[in-house]
């Protein structure tokens, strides 16, 4: 498991195949997947056929990353970058578990990944999506620097899109 980023209290590092009883656990809250459009995993087996075939790392050289307490060595969620290629966008993204929310984890862990899109990988724009009721998602966006952009449908449910540049970007 490769470390990627770390803060002071937490690290971020890739997925791996032991996180799959994490993954499966955290999937299978309703009010964690609540605004995110995804359905809990049937059992362990899916949640780890998913990570066995996550290749975002491999692909993009980025992703979505574990996060991991650094005093407690505790998976609280994940978070991280991901690009789509469809749309030509990279996005951020995050899911804890709901015992972690509202202790700055969430905003921490996005914050860094921000920083690294913007200055590890010179991404121009990064951008975040949320159905417009959730309200928590879109606190944090809003401070980890993304400005409202525009509606869009998210699955049948209003969502907005959020957006920021990178002030330092340069072609390369």
């Amino acid at each position: 498991m490769k470390d990627v980023i770390e803060t002071e209290r937490l690290y971020l590092r890739e997925f791996d195949i032991s996180d799959a009883e994490s993954f499966f656990e955290l999937n299978l809250n309703p009010n964690v997947i609540k605004y995110t459009g995804n359905s809990a995993f049937k059992d362990i087996d899916e949640a780890k056929v998913f990570l066995e075939n996550y290749s975002d790392y491999q692909r993009n050289g980025f992703g979505r990353w574990a996060v991991i307490n650094k005093s407690t060595q505790e998976f609280l969620g994940w978070c991280g970058l991901k690009y789509s290629e469809e749309l030509d966008e990279t996005d951020i993204g995050f899911r804890f578990f709901e015992h972690f929310w509202n202790q700055g984890f969430v905003t921490e862990s996005a914050k860094v990944c921000i920083d690294y899109g913007f200055n590890e990988l010179n991404i121009k724009t990064i951008i975040g999506r949320a159905m417009k009721e959730n309200i928590a998602s879109i606190k944090v966006l809003e401070k980890i620097g993304l400005q409202y952009e525009r509606d869009f449908d998210f699955d049948g449910h209003d969502g907005a899109v959020y957006s920021v540049k990178n002030k330092n970007h340069s072609v390369k």
